[in-house]
């Protein structure tokens, strides 16, 4: 005779629909309060209730649990641990984040087992990478994954979306690894195809200064590097980059030459601004008395700078009144001397010097006036100035 439902102990009963409950069940669950902090939730089928605390409904910290759920709504939810505290109104904790936790980690799995890429926003950093939120899911872009180069500040990729591949899934040790390098790294190849495609020598380009070495600066040209040697920077001699340019300024550059098979693009600053030979009709004229700096001496006579970028020539024979073998005998490389300008020819870049023509001639006929001869400052023509003929053969000589 089958026995009576009646005849079953109530205590037994409720033993019973709580042992149908277990950790690690999904469950099917009606709202029957909300209250500040977390919900009270009825197990169908069960007679069992639970508690789902606010942190396992939403990871927005800020947000209001009534806007989440109200009395009556059903929720599937996952049963995370028995309650072990009075203060816990129900038998079971329950979690809705950890059942979309535990599906978003399952449809990432499949999505890396088909080599697919997803896309993230980052919404913060730690000292080791950024972490990123990829559907619902936090994830975690380690520092050496971020990019095809080194990232110095990784607060500014904050708020960005990027296109992710999946490195790592495992749920069990909630880690969910992504790169985004190896996207980068094909972005950037592929902008370098285009600017390498379309720049040509002697292009002048508005580009910003992305990092600065001892050796030059490198200029972003929207998708890639090119380089500004030390050399490149000014007409003034430059030490250091970093002593005139800085990170993220704007600078105008002149393409100096595109190196496709090696993907390498030369450039000029000092190229692409108007040169100290272009202007030095307006700064110098024949007659002037100005000072110059030795520079290198020759036999047959003294490099000056009076301007950055402008030298001239001090012919040995223009050094002084008195007969001199070299110029070195009177002359040292970095002292100040005091000059008249002979001749300006721009075209040429060539500046004809005298030291002696400021100074009297000890040497001239005293006239009837007592005056002292007037002196001819025109260079024969094959003094004036210099060519590189000239420099090359005194070197060969030294």
């Amino acid at each position: 005779m089958a026995e009576d439902n009646n005849s079953i102990n109530p205590m037994e009963q409720a033993l019973d629909d709580f042992d149908q409950v277990q950790v690690g069940d999904i469950v099917t669950t009606e709202v029957l309060s909300v209250e500040d902090g977390q919900l009270i939730v009825g197990i169908d089928n069960s007679g069992v209730e639970g508690v789902v605390p606010i942190k396992e409904l939403t990871a927005d910290r800020k947000a209001n649990i009534h806007d989440i759920a109200k009395t009556g709504d059903r929720l599937e939810l996952l049963v995370t641990r028995r309650s072990t505290s009075d203060k816990e109104d129900g038998s079971f904790i329950l979690s809705k984040r950890r059942i979309e936790n535990k599906k978003a980690y399952e449809q990432m799995a499949q999505l890396m087992a088909a080599d697919q890429h997803v896309e993230g926003q980052v919404s913060g950093t730690v000292k080791s990478g950024l972490l990123v939120d990829v559907d619902g899911l936090r994830g975690f872009i380690p520092a050496s994954m971020i990019s095809d180069h080194f990232v110095r500040d990784l607060k500014a990729y904050v708020g960005k979306t990027l296109e992710l591949k999946i490195v790592e899934v495992d749920p069990a040790k909630n880690r969910f690894v992504l790169s985004h390098r190896e996207i980068a790294q094909a972005e950037r190849q592929q902008q370098q195809a285009e600017i390498m495609a379309k720049i040509l020598p002697g292009d002048i380009i508005e580009a910003k200064v992305s990092r600065l070495t001892n050796f030059g600066a490198f200029i972003d040209l929207g998708g890639m590097d090119g380089l500004v040697h030390v050399s490149q920077i000014s007409y003034n001699h430059v030490d250091k980059p970093s002593d005139v340019l800085k990170p993220d300024q704007d600078v105008k550059v002149k393409v100096l030459d595109v190196d496709k098979e090696h993907g390498r693009v030369s450039l000029s600053i000092k190229a692409a601004q108007p040169g100290p030979w272009d202007t030095i009709s307006e700064k110098i004229a024949t007659g002037d008395e100005v000072e110059g700096t030795v520079k290198r001496l020759t036999d047959f006579g003294a490099f000056v700078e009076v301007l950055p970028g402008i030298e001239g020539l001090v012919h040995v024979s223009q050094i002084s009144w008195n007969h001199i073998d070299k110029p070195s005998d009177v002359l040292s490389v970095g002292e100040k001397v005091q000059l008249k300008v002979l001749n300006v020819e721009p075209d040429k870049k060539r500046l004809g010097l005298s030291i002696k023509a400021l100074v009297a001639n000890p040497h001239a006929k005293k006239q009837d006036s007592d005056t002292e001869e007037k002196i001819d400052y025109t260079l024969p023509d094959e003094e004036r100035g210099f060519s590189m003929g000239d420099i090359v053969q005194d070197e060969a000589d030294n």
